[in-house]
């Protein structure tokens, strides 16, 4: 088990091995941060050969939670990356990010039109509102809001 940042760097792809043979071990975390620091270190002069032991990580990690922290180290710590894998973890954090706001941006102006308009809802109500990140639903009950007297009809099914 390599879990040393110094010792990393002196072997990488014994660290990638390492951190695949160690995948479910609970200390697998130390392994993936110090493959991530010498990685970092081998970035300044070779970011190809870099790109390429970031992709062999990955692969090595299976589905596993290991893969998930690893995504994770990519996302956050190694942005600086271009490889592939982390230019698509970038975009899908980005469109994930754009696709919460705009769920949130509907959900507050849902609530914002059912309380201009003077219809109450209870805890339960509101909660739903908040809560859905379905942005074609949220769009249907804007719209039925408009006219809506009551929050029964803005949640009414299609089939009533």
């Amino acid at each position: 088990m390599i879990d040393s940042p110094d010792e990393a760097a002196r072997d990488i792809p014994l660290t990638i091995m390492s951190a695949a043979l160690h995948r479910r071990d609970p200390d697998a975390g130390a392994i993936l941060k110090a493959l991530a620091s010498a990685l970092k270190g081998l970035t300044a002069h070779d970011e190809n050969t870099a790109s390429i032991f970031i992709e062999l990580t990955e692969q090595g990690l299976g589905k596993t939670p290991a893969a998930d922290l690893w995504r994770q180290i990519m996302a956050a710590d190694l942005s600086f990356f271009q490889s592939e894998t982390a230019q698509s973890l970038r975009a899908e954090g980005r469109d994930e990010g754009r696709a919460e706001g705009r769920a949130e941006g509907r959900a507050g102006a849902l609530l914002l039109l059912l309380d201009r308009r003077g219809v109450s809802l209870s805890e339960g109500e509101r909660a739903r509102i908040v809560g859905c990140c379905d942005v074609e639903v949220l769009d249907v009950w804007l719209t039925r809001a408009i006219t809506a007297s009551s929050a029964a009809e803005v949640f009414e099914s299609e089939g009533s």
